[in-house]
């Protein structure tokens, strides 16, 4: 992640798609997801900036794009593989870069931090407590998440700068460990409908992707969309901005 601001990461590929697009629309719920898993991969925004540019171009030559306008980053999920592969290719053999630490001042203020903890936890509470008697395992995986949580926030307020990047990689075990909670306690039905909204969408662009990506997007969305349904908080800093 030394190689771009990991917390400007969906600000400035969201402009980016706005400005050659030519029209400042609100990305869907699927274009999100796809630049989180773009994020998790570790692709560099350099190289996510140059496949939107080649997606555009490909675009712009088929007869799909005569006088219509790319709509989802779903067109460029190849086009950004293909350029982040480049990437590692040319880096290949040329040594090993260093990185410079990142402390809390380059990202977030504490101030910021603290209100991020505090809004996630007080979320988290108010869920497990409105919770039905019988889902006795969500409740739990949900109060000892606020109990991690609880611990992490206390990091904030120490005398040292915080490393976000191991904060993040305990946020992210939680919501993983969350997520397969969520996935447990959801509905056949809810599970079902997420499964359909997200084929719709994907439909004009599943011929481009692997069956990986699809995985990953479909991994991703689920956990996003069940979130949402349950009103729980997405813990990563990624969400804080």
């Amino acid at each position: 992640m030394g190689s771009f601001n990991y917390f400007n990461y969906f600000t400035e590929i969201e402009e980016y798609f706005w400005h050659k697009r030519g029209a400042h629309l609100l990305v869907s719920p699927l274009d999100w997801v796809i630049v989180e898993t773009w994020q998790k991969a570790g692709i560099p925004i350099d190289a996510v900036l140059r496949g939107i540019d080649s997606a555009f171009e490909s675009y712009g030559r088929s007869r799909r794009g005569a006088g219509r306008p790319l709509k989802s980053l779903a067109y460029c999920v190849d086009a950004v593989l293909e350029a982040a592969t480049q990437k590692s290719e040319a880096a290949a053999g040329t040594g090993p870069v260093a990185k410079g630490s990142r402390s809390a001042a380059d990202s977030f203020s504490r101030e910021e931090l603290r209100g991020f903890f505090t809004r996630n936890g007080e979320r988290l509470a108010r869920v497990a407590g409105g919770l039905p008697e019988g889902d006795v395992s969500l409740r739990q995986q949900i109060s000892q998440t606020h109990a991690k949580l609880a611990e992490l926030a206390a990091l904030v307020e120490s005398p040292a700068q915080p490393d976000l990047e191991d904060v993040e990689r305990h946020l992210s075990v939680l919501e993983d460990k969350l997520s397969a909670a969520l996935t447990a306690a959801a509905p056949t039905d809810t599970l079902l409908t997420i499964r359909r909204e997200l084929d719709r969408q994907l439909a004009p662009y599943r011929r481009r992707m692997t069956a990986e990506q699809l995985g990953q997007l479909e991994r991703q969305y689920t956990q996003k969309r069940l979130f949402e349904h349950f009103d729980l908080p997405r813990l990563s800093l990624f969400y804080l901005t």
